[in-house]
């Protein structure tokens, strides 16, 4: 169903009525809390139900309406320099039902900057063969081949194009001007197997490295595409299984991969399994690395104690070494725990100078910080910041809490926490000025006392000082992936 809203202008009255409420208080009616563009603090616990799987409740839950909004609330001032589109992708099953969060239909949300203004939102589902057919996870035959799957993790902008992915089949074409889904962008047939949820624009080429793992032979094919969007090279990584790889690095001469036995069984998949992915640490994990744009024959392995990796924050060359800063999971799809403990924050080290790769590692923080961004200007070069979603333990579900600054350099940590009912989702940095990390951050945060969102917009160095603009969204956002900035 889909819906067009605008919001109702801010009066005299309504700040008389929304006061009166506040201090007696009672919960603010939905539109009214719009048109504050503010709403009620509480210490209203979070309640999860335990019957029930933590992402089909509370803002995990999919939303059921496509919103038209314009011309959003605003508390604060949005930077005049904002003119563009943020974005982002998560799971929402259509159907309500999903047996993991991961496998949900893609649905993206987008707000418009311009001059200063919240010009519109959207939220829309990519029309997929799985979204078209209203079918869950699985329900289509066969492999999840071409634009045959969700859809539903990442976004990326290259090649004057707005690319969705999933976590595998190839990226879907998305039009900036309203999020209505355009098709399936294979490159000409190029993509065989699959595109990561997470590409990597060189920035001193505009060229486009991502990867795809697969469940059939080839298991894992690296492939390169220019700044106008043809691919200019791909190979295949030799490789023994098939293996959940979610992300890579880059440095400005370097590809890294991580493989780690988190194994896709076929068979399991044909017969039905709600989730085909299982943990297999007699697999062993390791870290290989390569020439950037090199030959799969050229990658180099050496062993690590088996963990796993979905996200690194960024990769860098320093001399012989490449640093790698990761977000390390004990272990993951093992038992009935979605997640893993323990959860930190490392730097590794991959010594690359003599005949055999090398490997050290330290612990940066064990705080429970995940889903990173940096300063893309950066990305495959030496970084001072990192930037993420920092966790409170909770036995039911997980509870994002703040969004967190690492300073490499000093070894703080500086944390922006928007209150006991509120709870940010992953940042994304958007470059303001020429230094790293000149710029602002932007994060849906969500408050489970009013069931209401926001869009924030936070300087990225200067987190404690809070929001400068909070943009009040005309529903529920719930909370998914990742996240791209579209310049206008």
């Amino acid at each position: 169903m889909s819906k067009i809203l605008r919001p109702a202008p801010l009066t005299r009255r309504h700040f008389l009525q929304r006061s009166a409420l506040l201090a007696t208080g009672l919960a603010l009616p939905g539109a009214l809390l719009q048109a504050c563009g503010d709403a009620a603090t509480s210490s209203a616990p979070l309640v999860v139900d335990p019957n029930t799987p933590f992402w089909l409740q509370g803002n995990f839950a999919p939303v059921q309406d496509e919103v038209t909004a314009f011309d959003l609330p605003v508390r604060g001032r949005i930077p005049s320099e904002l003119n563009g589109l943020y974005v982002r992708n998560g799971s929402n099953p259509q159907s309500g039902q999903s047996p993991h969060w991961f496998f949900g239909d893609g649905m993206i949300h987008g707000v418009k900057l311009e001059n200063g203004n919240a010009a519109w939102y959207r939220n829309r589902y990519v029309r997929t063969p799985f979204y078209e057919r209203g079918v869950d996870f699985g329900g289509v035959p066969g492999l999840p081949t071409g634009g045959n799957h969700q859809s539903n993790v990442s976004c990326v902008y290259h090649g004057g194009e707005l690319l969705l992915s999933g976590e595998v089949g190839a990226p879907y074409r998305i039009d900036p001007s309203d999020l209505s889904t355009i098709g399936v962008q294979d490159y000409g047939g190029a993509i065989k197997t699959s595109f990561t949820a997470h590409p990597k624009i060189d920035p001193a080429t505009g060229n486009l490295h991502f990867f795809g793992y697969w469940f059939v032979p080839p298991y894992l094919t690296y492939m390169v595409a220019d700044p106008q969007g043809r691919i200019i090279h791909s190979t295949e990584i030799p490789v023994a299984a098939s293996t959940m790889i979610h992300s890579f690095a880059i440095t400005e001469r370097d590809v890294i991969f991580w493989e780690m036995p988190v194994l896709f069984d076929l068979v399991a998949a044909a017969q039905g399994s709600d989730n085909p992915f299982s943990w297999k640490p007699e697999y062993g994990s390791r870290i290989g690395v390569m020439p950037l744009g090199g030959d799969g024959s050229q990658i180099r392995w050496v062993e690590i104690a088996n963990c796993y990796v979905y996200h690194e924050v960024n990769a860098y060359r320093d001399g012989d070494e490449i640093v790698l800063d990761v977000c390390r999971h004990g272990y993951m799809f093992s038992g009935e725990r979605f997640g893993s403990d323990p959860l930190a924050l490392h730097r590794w080290r991959i010594g690359t100078g003599g005949e055999q790769l090398t490997f050290s590692e330290d612990v940066v923080t064990e705080r429970e910080l995940e889903l990173p961004t940096h300063d893309r200007r950066f990305s495959g070069r030496a970084h001072r910041y990192g930037w993420f979603v920092e966790s409170e333990d909770h036995p039911l579900t997980l509870n994002f809490t703040g969004t967190s600054m690492v300073d490499y350099r000093t070894g703080d940590v500086h944390t922006w926490s928007p209150g006991p009912t509120k709870h940010p989702a992953e940042a994304f940095f958007v470059p303001g000025g020429p230094g790293e990390g000149e710029g602002w951050l932007f994060t849906f945060v969500y408050d489970h006392a009013t069931d209401q969102s926001d869009l924030v917009i936070l300087d990225a160095l200067d987190l404690e000082a809070g929001p400068l603009a909070e943009i009040r969204m005309p529903q529920r956002v719930p909370y998914g992936f990742h996240a791209v900035w579209v310049p206008a």
